[in-house]
Formats: C-alpha cells, sequence, structure tokens
C-alpha cells in the first residue's frame, strides 16, 4: 500500500506546486498588465505602481481574467484610450508568457 500512498502523495505535491505557480504567475502577468495600462492611462511611476496594484487586487473578484479585464477595460474606457478588447486580451496573454518566463528564470 505504501507505493500507492507515496505516489498520491507525489500527485498531490505536484498539483500544490503547479498551483502555486500558477497563482504566482498569473499575479505577475497582472502587475505588468497594470504597468501597461498605467503608461496608457498617463500615469506616474507613482500612480502606476499603485494601479498596477489595483489590477492585482481586482483578480480576486471572481475565478479567471474576465475581473481583471473588466477592470482594464473599463479605466480604458474612462481615461478614453483606445484599445480594442483583442488588443487588451491579446497584451494579457503575452504578458502571462513573459511572466511565466520571468519565474522559470529566478529558479
Amino acid at each position: 500500500m505504501s507505493g500507492i500512498d507515496n505516489r498520491g502523495e507525489a500527485f498531490e505535491n505536484k498539483f500544490a506546486h503547479d498551483e502555486a505557480l500558477k497563482f504566482k504567475a498569473e499575479a505577475r502577468r497582472n502587475k505588468l498588465l497594470g504597468l501597461w495600462a498605467a503608461e496608457k492611462i498617463g500615469k506616474n511611476e507613482n500612480q502606476a505602481e499603485e494601479y498596477a496594484k489595483e489590477v492585482i487586487r481586482s483578480d480576486f473578484e471572481e475565478p479567471g481574467d474576465e475581473d481583471v479585464f473588466r477592470k482594464i477595460r473599463e479605466d480604458f474606457d474612462n481615461a478614453g484610450v483606445e484599445q480594442s478588447d483583442h488588443q487588451i486580451r491579446r497584451t494579457m496573454d503575452d504578458l502571462m508568457a513573459e511572466a511565466i518566463e520571468q519565474i522559470q528564470q529566478e529558479g
């Protein structure tokens, strides 16, 4: 029985590790996204850092990326920034890839 128990425990550990990396990558992506959007909106460096934190916090509203997308879309609309939904989503995807790469390089 210990062989089965060990495999089950290994699977659980891998799942927990993968979920932690996913969470870290999403948070990193959201920070990068917030900094990108802040630049488009015209925020200064200090405002950009605070805005990036707002974007990170917006991801806790519901599962998935729609809450983050809605925040960026609404803020762009309010600021008169012209970006299509497709451009925002593409940037989200590109920045997720960048976030994963950064995390992998760290270690």
